[in-house]
């Protein structure tokens, strides 16, 4: 089977020409984002100036200046009623300097001119005096200068226009349909909406303003038989999207409800998993997860260089000298991509934190581990290896108050170049079970060993799936996991994975990711059951 992918192929399916499939094309693309990006507010364009020639002043060589609006709103159901509704916001102003070799960072939510020229003579300060013991300086690597880049996530309907009270009537409308089901106890439900501005000036002559929107649903059923015996929950794992409004009325939450309430049910009923080496199927509501852990977090690159240790451990992947160009992590057909501008992914944005344009690149080419993931100042660590000169654009924080470092990207497997559907990729299989949504996980500190759940496991036989069965949980070492990668399907199968709490970093800090994967065939995989 072939399913090698160029660059150039990867960005007309997931780049900003994926862009095509909502827009029309690259042209199409741009000119939404010049009608609709807007561009910085007047008063926050001149804080940033002046912060900047605040940190300048103070020494820095290099300062970078957010300033950040979160807007977040959620709301929350639970059967008929109504277990929460929150709106919050945050707002302020983040200065990271660099002098000589060093970081400081300073922030507050004062935006008075004097603050903000105090706040940057701060995190110049902190700099310097970083400088004086920090034996390991940083060099960044260049970047272009935007002086007036705009960004919005592609939308047609903003969801901080849709009045709460239509959200909680879909919500409960969602319900209703879920407990028309006999044997459905219980429906909880939800909405989160986030509305994120972010204007980032530099010292490199950068001025950008971004829009972000990302919309997170929930649905989660828990069937109940007579005699309160068991119960069985069936999450229909939504995966949150950078998108509109118009990404949830596409759902149709109320109808496909009616499945996720009948598979609760018919989950009480189902025999457990006969423990032993089956064939996975594995549907991209699952499969996401297992190339998050497994696949997105080992190739992050402070991780590989011991920078990243004490949150989520660090990786296999190392170190790079070692592995990068000769460590084969899957069959010659596997393709995996960094991305930050696939269309409707959570990592997905015009620049990152540090005015760096969103770009594709493979990550694993051929089976073979080709790429981390970078910042300007992670380039100079292994360039000598990579030969790349250019940061891939995956600085970020989360908010005004955090330091912005290094974030995952979109991380996606690519598709069949040929047309293979689901049931092509089920009919190949003789023994085995089909999974869909995900579950628990356990994941050791190298990223190495691991083990999956998920919410709906299907018995194969001879290529069709013949019933339900439950407790499935399988075993296995990364690489051998994805050697053992047999099928992929085809682009009408791939679908997003997404969350919007990655955590990393001490302190913590939360990020919003997106993977992307066909339904996926891998074979004689330890399977156990977790009855």
């Amino acid at each position: 089977m072939e399913n090698t992918i160029g660059r150039r192929d990867f960005v007309k399916l997931a780049g900003a020409t994926g862009a095509a499939l909502v827009f029309g094309g690259w042209e199409e693309a741009l000119a939404w984002q010049a009608r609709n990006a807007p561009g910085p507010d007047a008063a926050e364009k001149e804080l940033v100036l002046l912060a900047l020639d605040a940190a300048k002043g103070a020494g820095a060589n290099y300062a970078d200046v957010r300033i950040t609006r979160g807007n977040s709103e959620s709301i929350s159901t639970r059967e008929r009623q109504i277990t929460g509704v929150s709106k919050s916001e945050t707002y302020g102003i983040g200065i990271r300097a660099l002098v000589g070799g060093s970081w400081g960072f300073a922030a507050t939510r004062d935006l008075r001119r004097d603050a903000v020229v105090k706040t940057a003579r701060e995190a110049a300060a902190i700099a310097a005096g970083n400088n004086k013991v920090n034996p390991v300086k940083t060099t960044l690597a260049p970047v272009k200068k935007v002086p007036d880049g705009r960004w919005i996530t592609p939308h047609e309907i903003d969801p901080f226009t849709i009045p709460i009270e239509e959200k909680a009537q879909l919500l409960f409308k969602t319900n209703e349909e879920a407990l028309r089901v006999k044997g459905v106890r219980f429906v909880t439900s939800s909405i989160n909406s986030i509305k994120e501005s972010r204007l980032l000036g530099t010292t490199d002559g950068s001025v950008i303003q971004q829009t972000f929107m990302r919309l997170g649903p929930s649905v989660n059923v828990t069937a109940v038989p007579a005699d309160n015996g068991d119960f069985q929950s069936r999450n229909a794992t939504l995966a949150p999207m950078g998108k509109g409004w118009e990404y949830i009325v596409g759902l149709q939450l109320s109808e496909n409800v009616l499945r996720w309430a009948e598979e609760a049910v018919m989950k009480l009923s189902a025999p457990p998993v006969t423990p032993g080496v089956w064939d996975l199927v594995l549907h991209p509501s699952h499969l996401w997860l297992t190339i998050h852990e497994s696949l997105a977090h080992p190739t992050e690159l402070d991780r590989a260089m011991n920078y990243e240790a004490n949150y989520a451990g660090t990786t296999f992947l190392a170190p790079p000298e070692r592995v990068l160009n000769k460590t084969k992590v899957g069959p010659e057909f596997m393709t995996i991509m960094g991305s930050r501008s696939e269309p409707g992914g959570c990592a997905t944005c015009g620049w990152d934190d540090e005015g760096v344009p969103a770009q594709s690149w493979p990550i694993i080419n051929k089976g073979i581990f080709v790429n981390y993931q970078s910042t300007r100042e992670m380039v100079d660590w292994i360039s000598d290896i990579t030969k790349v000169r250019e940061s891939q654009g995956c600085s970020y924080g989360q908010d005004w108050s955090s330091i912005p470092f290094q974030r995952m990207p979109n991380v996606s497997l690519m598709p069949n170049t040929k047309d293979v559907g689901e049931e092509e990729v089920i009919a190949a299989t003789r023994k085995g079970i089909f999974i869909e949504g995900d579950g628990s996980y356990s994941i050791d500190q190298q990223r190495y060993n691991f083990q999956f759940g998920g919410q709906v496991f299907w018995e194969i036989k001879d290529g069709k799936r013949v019933r339900m069965i439950r407790d499935v949980a399988y075993q296995a070492r990364t690489q051998e996991f994805w050697n053992s990668m047999a099928l992929i399907g085809g682009k009408s199968t791939y679908k997003l994975g997404s969350s919007f709490s990655d955590a990393k970093g001490q302190p913590m800090q939360l990020n919003a990711v997106s993977h992307g994967c066909p339904v996926t065939l891998f074979k004689n995989v330890n399977v156990i059951s977790t009855a």
